[in-house]
């Protein structure tokens, strides 16, 4: 049996994360976060909000879930699945309300 291999943190590039795509990579490009070590070191809610003030335009809350996936992620290469996932961090958003 072949088993999928957790790549160690440092081995990890910010497109092996899930939920992060094409465009949230040239999203943290941007924001100046080059590395999944760097991403670890992030506070979601800032880099949403710089990258609000950079862009000009508030960004659709679920750029702000899907900056938690991948802080989350960086921060532990063994979350849980679900946790991985923009739309758990959406959920977790609304139901904080």
């Amino acid at each position: 049996m072949n088993k999928a291999k957790i790549k160690r943190k440092e081995d990890r590039a910010l497109r092996d994360l899930i939920s992060i795509g094409p465009a949230m990579v040239r999203d943290f490009k941007l924001l100046g976060v080059k590395s999944v070590a760097e991403l670890a070191r992030q506070n979601p809610q800032k880099l949403y909000e710089k990258l609000c003030r950079i862009t000009g335009t508030r960004q659709d809350p679920c750029v702000l879930d899907t900056f938690r996936a991948g802080v989350a992620q960086a921060r532990n290469p063994r979350l849980p699945a679900e946790q991985c996932q923009w739309w758990y961090w959406s959920r977790k958003r609304k139901a904080e309300g």
